[in-house]
């Protein structure tokens, strides 16, 4: 059941263009779209959840028009949104029993099943009469998760899951994500790069509404290989380096600043050949530096997507 957007666009009343026409094929599995501030990532997961209206373009799951058909697509829909609110006062069992209600599970037995066996699955069971109010962070986006499993849906779209997670919740959150896709399309907001090169088999970036590099992240990081060179400098040098070098990326240290170049060849004394990252590829397709999709990703499928950090 892949998701195809084709051609889509958003304008926002005061001029600014969201979605430049914008073209992907997501398959079934984890996808991760990667994008700065105001890229407009946000705009594509609304419009997909059904929560906004495209100016033109289409998009389709498997045989529901997204844009049209927004009830079938709720019916099939987990969404997972940066933040959401809960009842404090509700315990974790009362409110996604409540949820399973409004996403139309209304045989009691049947929903009794279901709440425990997601209670389960994100690991809240025993905690299953706590209330809300006391959930650590990791323990609401588990919960979360939860509501967004409601349905067995076969679209799922989550936006930074692992925002203020500690190290060890972080873990079990991506472990939970990555056992999902193997029956849905997962669409994956990350504000961490690793997220993606661990955890999605495609992925995309997107600055200023329009895609700019799609692909498998291994081979996105392939393209680059022995093409990123690093060296340590002096803060005051930082202006003269960025004139004369491509540099796509700077790291400050106690010592002085750490820039990473794009060079096919040495760029200079005291630069080491680096290992390449997820990092390298988002950072040098924001810059302009890489070639378009299919001609630095010709080995992938032209119609999947990518991402970067």
């Amino acid at each position: 059941m892949p998701l195809r957007i084709e051609h889509l666009s958003k304008t926002y009343p005061n001029g600014t263009r969201a979605l430049n026409d914008v073209s992907l094929e997501i398959p079934q599995g984890m996808f991760g779209l990667l994008g700065p501030n105001g890229a407009g990532k946000s705009t594509l997961m609304r419009i997909l959840a059904t929560l906004q209206e495209a100016d033109a373009g289409a998009a389709h799951l498997d045989d529901i028009d997204v844009l049209t058909e927004k009830e079938r697509v709720r019916r099939t829909l987990g969404y997972l949104p940066q933040e959401f609110g809960v009842y404090p006062k509700v315990t974790a069992e009362e409110l996604l029993d409540h949820f399973g209600v409004l996403k139309g599970i209304v045989e009691a037995k049947q929903r009794r099943e279901i709440v425990r066996a997601l209670l389960e699955q994100t690991n809240l069971y025993e905690v299953r009469q706590q209330k809300l109010g006391s959930f650590s962070g990791g323990m609401r986006q588990r919960f979360g998760i939860a509501v967004a499993l409601l349905g067995n849906p076969k679209l799922i779209i989550v936006d930074e899951p692992t925002a203020g997670l500690d190290p060890a919740e972080r873990v079990r959150f991506l472990n939970l994500l990555s056992a999902l896709g193997e029956s849905a399309v997962v669409i994956l907001y990350p504000h961490i790069v690793d997220d993606v090169s661990e955890l999605c088999s495609h992925m995309a970036i997107i600055d200023r509404g329009e895609i700019r590099l799609t692909g498998e992240p291994q081979h996105a990081i392939s393209t680059l290989q022995g093409k990123i060179w690093r060296r340590l400098i002096e803060r005051g040098e930082l202006a003269s380096y960025q004139a004369r070098q491509a540099v796509i990326s700077t790291r400050s240290l106690a010592s002085g600043v750490v820039i990473r170049v794009l060079s096919d060849d040495v760029p200079g004394p005291g630069f080491a050949l680096a290992e390449t990252n997820l990092e390298d590829v988002y950072f040098a397709a924001l810059r302009g530096t890489l070639a378009q999709p299919e001609q630095a990703l010709a080995a992938t499928a032209p119609d999947v997507i990518g991402g970067a950090a």
